[in-house]
């Protein structure tokens, strides 16, 4: 019986969904740069900054978020465990020595020291989401859409997650939420740090597979719409704090409740995976030099007649032909081919994958989406203030819940386009670019509700380009490499802001607002008041009605239409791909 016992605790520890599971739970702890408006008055009042001061923090605080080479790199070296320490020592050590400047227990440092602590501090969180997605990826190679899009979601909702953590501490110390910042997610990784890893999860493939997937998009908009009832019910009501609390326990058991995938999963009898996947060969099972026979060689060696066969006959042919030729190249029977540069479909370096055109259509048609996305989400106060809306944390809240929702929901299309269709997930993206065009012309016409509607269209079109890029990148240029790629793709944020929201954005709101102040229209000032103390007033001049972000937001549509051009040229480049990675669909193309 202990014999017994110890085998099921060993195939607990080993199963994939574990780490999934647990994955899921330090993605979110993993978005405290989401936290940054909350935490951010505090640094302001506590060390005297003014706006442009507090902003150099943001732009810090943006670039640790995005700027991963060196995660990239360390987490090719490191064990899973390690890039995990490495991330909660940077995140403990830097918001951990910001909350001893601001309670006065350390002394106060220059600016752009305060800069650096802020940048080390956030930047810890890219090892969180480097190490869940390469791990959950390796294994969950046939699933890569909906894991990229659960665990990017759970990191874009990790914002709401924590401030209802924070508001059930109920601390009247502003700073405690720092604190909260530096030491919560460093336990969270500690405490993670062996379960989350590559597992071999390729040979835990079940036909139950895709009725736990269907459970964790059900726990995922259980979440979504429990988040969105509490943030109203607290926004419009006065809650005693017993209350709070019990919210915030419904909270954790819904996070709580995808373990039991795990458990039914290592309880029940083994089951046997379909005969294609066992028969597929994984990249990580195969030794560095080999890895190359899975395209190539398969190319030259299969039948003629291959490619007229059935969709489920020609991928069983296929998978058997490359279990062959692994095992004799291992025999030496085959020589496998060498090539200085990879095709597409197999392990890319980072610079092989940096002479490829794809490789910059993706990185571009992400800058132009994600980048039109954000800076809307970073002016989401200033625009709704402009359009005279009250509540402008309201729309915070929403469109950090239509994020997640896009995530998810992006990796489920995308899925659906790849496994049933055998076509280019990119063009999921190009869908969700399109719509994201849609939110930006509400926001530039300033139709009642329009705030409404856009943080919905935005929200989903933005979240769902940080589920749909990172799974194509790791079907065009491998999984090798993957860390260092997809940390490169992240660059497309800070890239995409500081153009369109340092550049445009501020200068056609700056403009606008003294355009109105000169002509006597300056928010909430008569003109008597404007000319005793001229234009040139102590306050920031503010901007009303439409026209502060009407040319912006014009110029961010035709950028989405233009990125959904890029994602079609993506698609035609690499159809081919796809129909080898996934074969042809029968039921979504008979020829």
């Amino acid at each position: 019986m202990g014999g017994s016992s110890a085998e099921r605790f060993t195939s607990f520890y080993r199963n994939r969904w574990l780490v999934f599971v647990a994955a899921m739970w330090l993605q979110s702890w993993a978005g405290i740069g989401y936290l940054f408006g909350s935490i951010s008055p505090v640094i302001k009042s506590s060390l005297n900054y003014n706006q442009r001061q507090l902003a150099r923090l943001g732009v810090a605080k943006d670039l640790g978020d995005c700027v991963g080479f060196i995660t990239g790199i360390l987490c090719e070296i490191l064990p899973s465990w390690g890039a995990l320490l490495v991330g909660s020592s940077l995140n403990f050590v830097g918001y951990g020595w910001v909350w001893l400047i601001v309670t006065g227990r350390a002394p106060v440092l220059p600016l752009w020291a305060m800069c650096v602590l802020i940048f080390v501090g956030t930047n810890g969180e890219t090892y969180f989401n480097t190490v869940s997605l390469v791990s959950c990826i390796q294994n969950f190679p046939k699933s890569r859409g909906p894991v990229v899009g659960i665990l990017k979601g759970f990191a874009g909702l990790s914002g709401a997650i924590l401030t209802q953590i924070y508001t059930m501490i109920h601390s009247p110390d502003h700073a405690s939420l720092i604190f909260m910042v530096a030491v919560g997610p460093c336990l969270v990784g500690i405490g993670l740090m062996f379960i989350i890893r590559p597992v071999k999860g390729h040979k835990q493939i079940r036909p139950s597979d895709d009725t736990s997937f269907a459970f964790i998009y059900s726990v995922c908009l259980l979440l979504a719409a429990y988040l969105m009832g509490v943030m109203v019910v607290q926004d419009l009501v006065t809650l005693n704090h017993s209350i709070v609390m019990i919210f915030t326990a419904v909270l954790f058991v819904i996070l709580l409740v995808p373990i039991f995938i795990p458990i039914s999963t290592t309880l029940s009898p083994e089951q046997k995976a379909s005969e294609e996947e066992t028969l597929l060969p994984q990249p990580e099972t195969l030794e560095r030099g080999n890895s190359e026979v899975i395209l190539s060689e398969v190319e030259d060696e299969k039948p003629e007649d291959v490619d007229s066969l059935p969709s489920s006959e020609r991928k069983k042919r296929i998978a058997q032909l490359q279990s062959k030729l692994v095992q004799a190249a291992a025999v030496g029977a085959v020589r496998v081919k060498r090539r200085r540069r990879p095709h597409r479909g197999e392990d890319f370096t980072l610079a092989q994958a940096l002479i490829k055109a794809d490789f910059w259509l993706l990185f571009l048609s992400l800058l132009l989406g994600s980048g039109s996305g954000l800076t809307v989400i970073d002016n989401l106060g200033q625009i709704s203030q402009s359009l005279q809306y009250d509540n402008t944390h309201i729309f915070v809240s929403m469109v950090s819940i239509w994020n997640f929702l896009g995530r998810v929901g992006g990796g489920y299309i995308s899925e659906i386009v790849v496994r049933d269709y055998a076509f280019p997930r990119s063009v999921a993206l190009a869908g969700f670019q399109l719509i994201m065009a849609f939110g930006h012309v509400f926001i530039a016409m300033g139709w009642p509700g329009a705030m409404y509607v856009s943080t919905l269209l935005i929200g989903l079109g933005y979240g769902a380009h940080w589920s749909i890029a990172p799974a194509a990148a790791s079907e065009l240029f491998g999984l090798r490499n993957f860390g260092a790629l997809y940390n490169f793709l992240t660059l497309a944020n800070p890239s995409g802001t500081l153009i369109f929201s340092s550049l445009i954005a501020s200068g056609i709101y700056d403009y606008e607002a003294e355009q109105q102040a000169l002509n006597g229209f300056q928010y909430q000032k008569n003109l008597g008041s404007l000319l005793s103390r001229g234009v040139n007033v102590a306050e920031p001049l503010k901007c009303v009605g439409s026209i502060c972000f009407f040319l912006t937001c014009v110029l961010m549509a035709g950028l989405c239409m233009l990125a959904s051009v890029l994602s079609m040229i993506l698609v035609h480049r690499t159809k081919t791909v796809y129909a080898h990675l996934y074969g042809k669909s029968s039921t979504g193309n008979h020829e």
